[in-house]
């Protein structure tokens, strides 16, 4: 099986192209003014070329779904759905809290805790088990202050994102591991899309969403003083 992954919901465009599982491609690229929109296409195209394929040998495309930015969610998504649609392939879905998630397991942590940086004190998390992945808390946009997981003060925990960086200033967990420049990536897209390809766990193309978890916000532009 042959799949396109995209990940677009951080300042990490992330585009690959895999073979079971087996990564074929990987073209990715960290930017602080999100350059999704300008380079996302370009990746594909590259990802392609350098995995030897074409867009026809595709069988499925697969989407970090978010949470995260939401203009890069949308972005990630609209090529996405294109892609199937034009393609006439399969959509397949994975919470991009699991790919910084998935790297880490097995390390010896107890938990592991994806956190992306949202706004002021609050990220985008979950925590997930060490070493099977198992979802111990469900992902959540959360507001961190002093409290916050002052349950896991005597165990081993890694914080990996970049919402870590204002956790590693307030949490009160000296036993704590905090990993700053880990973001979502296409490349651990590829395991969890084989096993969902193999059970046919698709999307409903023309209704998915992507996993915003919170309503946009725009910013109001003040009108000019005539």
């Amino acid at each position: 099986m042959k799949i396109l992954h995209l990940e677009t919901s951080s300042r990490n465009c992330s585009v690959a192209i895999s073979d079971g599982t087996d990564m074929l491609c990987l073209c990715e690229e960290i930017s602080e003014n999100y350059k999704q929109s300008e380079s996302l296409h370009t990746f594909v195209q590259w990802a392609l070329e350098g995995a030897g394929v074409t867009l026809a040998d595709l069988d499925a495309v697969c989407l970090g779904m978010g949470p995260g930015s939401y203009t890069g969610l949308r972005i990630g998504a609209s090529s996405a759905k294109g892609f199937c649609y034009g393609l006439k392939i399969p959509l397949i879905a994975v919470n991009s809290l699991q790919t910084i998630t998935d790297r880490f397991l097995g390390q010896n942590y107890d938990y592991v805790v994806p956190m992306v940086d949202a706004r002021r004190m609050e990220v985008y998390t979950a925590v997930y088990d060490g070493n099977s992945g198992e979802i111990i808390s469900d992902t959540e946009a959360k507001i961190l202050d002093e409290q916050s997981f002052l349950d896991f003060k005597d165990r081993k925990v890694l914080f990996a994102g970049d919402g870590a960086a204002k956790a590693k200033e307030i949490l009160q967990l000296p036993e704590a591991v905090f990993l700053e420049d880990v973001y979502p990536s296409a490349e651990f897209l590829i395991s969890r899309a084989a096993d969902q390809f193999r059970r046919s766990q698709f999307e409903d193309v023309a209704y998915f969403e992507p996993y915003y978890l919170k309503d946009f916000h725009g910013v109001k532009k003040k009108k000019s003083e005539e």
